[in-house]
């Protein structure tokens, strides 16, 4: 015999209902924040790089750290916050960059160095001779600083520096120091402008 209608309605008592009436529930708290959420993990907050109280330049034997260079440097790095890792990698492309300017610089006064040798004026087979004509107006009127500035920078090797000296060196080289008077030579400027002085 069926259910009258009204008791079929209210009847709570059905499985399918109860079912549905919790899914609802469950979805419900879901949808309105009440039920459990689930923590997403948090991004890492950035760190400061560790700032060392002194940085460590490490250079090749064969150069030579310009302290006041690398206490500028210190300060800026130091403002900047870079860490001794970041420090080295600015360092080693310093170092490659003046490396390769000291090499361009070896090249350019090989350069000059054959420039000399196939110079029509000073080289050739009277090279020799014509550097030593130049040493010895080097010799003559310049200086040990003059010399060592030639040497550190390798203008001496320069074709026209040599030729300068070369030049120099041959107007001193020519005789044209007359000793004493000669009988009818013309008596010396001083004794012709104080005729009175003995």
């Amino acid at each position: 015999m069926s259910k009258p209608v009204e008791e079929a309605v209210t009847d709570t008592t059905s499985p399918d209902v109860g079912n549905a009436e919790t899914e609802s529930q469950a979805q419900g708290s879901m949808l309105a924040g009440e039920a459990e959420p689930t923590e997403e993990p948090k991004a890492a907050e950035p760190t400061e790089p560790a700032v060392p109280e002194k940085y460590d330049f490490d250079l090749p034997e064969h150069m030579v750290l310009d302290q006041s260079a690398a206490d500028e440097f210190t300060a800026v790095a130091k403002e900047l916050k870079l860490d001794q890792e970041s420090v080295k990698k600015i360092t080693d492309v310093a170092v490659k960059m003046t490396q390769r300017q000291a090499d361009n610089q070896v090249k350019l006064v090989e350069t000059w160095v054959e420039q000399v040798k196939t110079d029509k004026e000073i080289g050739g087979d009277k090279l020799s001779e014509n550097l030593a004509v130049a040493r010895k107006a080097l010799e003559t009127f310049g200086t040990p600083e003059l010399r060592d500035v030639l040497n550190m920078t390798g203008m001496g090797n320069h074709p026209e520096v040599i030729r300068a000296f070369y030049k120099a060196g041959k107007a001193i080289s020519e005789d044209r120091f007359v000793q004493g008077n000669p009988r009818g030579a013309e008596p010396d400027m001083a004794k012709r402008m104080f005729p009175t002085m003995n």
